[in-house]
């Protein structure tokens, strides 16, 4: 099936998705928001190739501290860590390989500067990879980031997985008084198989006043004003941009065990943004 009879079909599957989910029970009634493709990266290309420059930028290295969570690896730009396969996927790998002082290297981008966006639904349909130690994720940073910091600038992490649970994702939000370790999270587990055997879609869907977490077009998560602690701010009302990238190591997930095995790949069909 070519990409753009993907895309179309993912356009109907959509509408029906949200027909079918008001009709489920009180807590998933959604109103129709009435959303538009506005924007998508479908990784079509050759074998090999980058992922394109008009969308994605990288973060390189290791940040002062492993990115703030203590992580392993080298982040690097090179065809090794990231690329697109030719079969409409783009690929990010995590390699155990000495590299500019650490043991492990990978990738991670980002649309900063490039494609930003307020409110509407942000989806990517996306394969995990697994094992003790692993840890990606498809998430977003408030584009004023250079000027607050984090976490003033505020987080959406619409997905991140532990590799060693693999039936196992979560849904975050961090924001001043509710980051790190008091992040808002909840999960959301698959009792009849596994994220990194197939792929799923995580998206959610975001408003001045509230985010709804999905996973396949399930509703698991809302969240609201009301849901921050008292007296924090609630920091969602303003541009984002997004991210993809697999961590290894850090205080979420642990160091690799001997028995995880690399490299590890996290495919990533498509991200597309509807307004």
């Amino acid at each position: 099936m070519s990409k753009t009879h993907k895309l179309v079909k993912a356009i109907l599957f959509l509408s029906v998705g949200m027909i079918m989910l008001s009709a489920c029970t009180e807590t998933n009634e959604l109103p129709d928001r009435g959303y538009t493709l506005v924007w998508s990266d479908e990784f079509d290309g050759t074998t090999g190739d980058p992922p394109n420059p008009e969308n994605w930028t990288f973060d390189i290295g290791t940040g002062t501290d492993g990115w703030g969570n203590n992580e392993l690896q080298y982040y690097t730009d090179r065809t090794e860590n990231i690329h697109i396969d030719g079969r409409g996927n783009l690929v990010i790998k995590a390699i155990n390989e000495p590299f500019a002082g650490r043991n492990y290297t990978s990738a991670r981008i980002t649309t900063k500067g490039l494609r930003e966006f307020r409110f509407g639904r942000i989806e990517a349909r996306i394969k995990t990879p697994f094992g003790q130690g692993l840890w990606p994720a498809f998430w977003m940073l408030g584009s004023n980031i250079d000027g607050v910091g984090w976490p003033q600038t505020g987080e959406i992490d619409v997905m991140e997985l532990r590799g060693q649970q693999p039936s196992t994702v979560l849904g975050s939000v961090h924001g001043p008084g509710y980051s790190a370790g008091n992040a808002i999270t909840t999960a959301f587990q698959l009792f009849d198989g596994r994220f990194d055997t197939e792929f799923h879609v995580f998206a959610i869907e975001w408003g001045s006043d509230f985010i709804d977490f999905f996973v396949d077009d399930r509703l698991y998560k809302r969240l609201t004003p009301s849901d921050i602690p008292a007296g924090s701010e609630w920091v969602f009302d303003r541009h984002f941009f997004l991210l993809l990238n697999v961590a290894v190591g850090g205080n979420f997930v642990g160091s690799p065990s001997p028995s995880t095995r690399f490299p590890q790949t996290m495919l990533i069909d498509y991200v597309r943004v509807y307004q």
